[in-house]
């Protein structure tokens, strides 16, 4: 603990305590960790590494002001989302001072920007079959990709999550495993008999006795003497599914996260109850499960209007 420190301190020098706290305390991952250092380095950027108790509600307002009118060097400025997750990161900087009596702005003092979530895409159940029915089996890569969007669509596993799994972790008889996602937190994951019967399909076309459960083929990587070299990446996993979107003529736009989207979606509109899906999802707030709601309120009216017309 940071007992012997105090407000006549620099910001930069306290933020990578911060930082570590958040991942050994906070149980935070690395990669937060990582975007909260980045917010936090920008308010330095800002306030040229102001003492922590300089820090006032006028700094904070001119901050947000700034941050408004941030531009990158493509000229690209900062979505209100985007300026929420800097303000998030100072306020819980903040916070971390006051639970440690460091004297600075009181946490409370900032204010969120009210933002609206983007509307959330998913896929009806007729084109997960369009996009599958795209894939050519013949080849071991066609193989491969049919077993990630049928492990994606009946899991909803998160990207990271999926090209981090190797042979071992997915249990194809039982079909179900655990796996470790954000907040290294551990979450059961229940896969479809389709699913199973395609991973397995993909396995048993493979000659080699490589750990990663998904590869590349790419020649890229073929160079390479890592042990790890061939695993599929989640930028590639996203390519994937982009190109059998567009050869399946979906107008969407596509993603793995529209596949976790599609898989919440049709557990609720088939009668899942909300806190079902916020553990199968591995999400932490009940209100990050909440996004779905308005998508099966739509499917309800249209029940409603099919079933209670007068």
């Amino acid at each position: 603990m940071l007992t012997g420190y105090n407000g006549n301190m620099f910001t930069s020098e306290l933020i990578l305590d911060f930082i570590e706290s958040l991942e050994v305390e906070g149980g935070r991952s690395s990669k937060t960790a990582e975007n909260y250092k980045l917010y936090l380095e920008r308010f330095v950027e800002y306030t040229e590494d102001i003492k922590v108790e300089k820090i006032t509600t006028e700094t904070i307002r001119k901050y947000r002001l700034w941050l408004n009118r941030y531009e990158n060097d493509n000229g690209d400025g900062l979505t209100t989302l985007t300026q929420s997750y800097h303000l998030i990161a100072l306020r819980g900087f903040l916070r971390y001072l006051s639970e440690r009596n460091i004297t600075s702005l009181a946490p409370d003092k900032i204010r969120l920007p009210k933002t609206t979530r983007k509307q959330v895409t998913f896929l009806h159940y007729e084109e997960i079959q369009q996009l599958l029915d795209a894939i050519n089996l013949s080849k071991e890569e066609g193989l491969r990709d049919r077993a990630i969007i049928e492990l994606l669509f009946s899991s909803g596993l998160r990207v990271s999550e999926l090209t981090n799994l190797n042979r071992g972790h997915v249990n194809t008889s039982r079909r179900e495993f655990m796996v470790r996602g954000k907040g290294q937190k551990d979450r059961p994951v229940f896969v479809s008999n389709s699913a199973a019967e395609h991973v397995e399909n993909y396995l048993k076309a493979r000659l080699d006795n490589l750990p990663p459960l998904f590869l590349s083929y790419s020649r890229n990587n073929i160079s390479s003497t890592s042990g790890d070299y061939r695993r599929l990446g989640p930028r590639s996993v996203q390519r994937m599914i982009s190109k059998y979107a567009r050869l399946a003529g979906i107008t969407k736009h596509v993603s793995p996260h529209t596949l976790r989207h599609s898989f919440a979606t049709d557990l609720l509109m088939n009668g899942a109850d909300l806190r079902s899906v916020q553990s199968m999802l591995g999400h932490s707030n009940i209100s990050t499960t909440q996004v779905y709601t308005h998508v099966t309120d739509e499917h309800l009216r249209d029940v409603h209007e099919r079933f209670h017309s007068n």
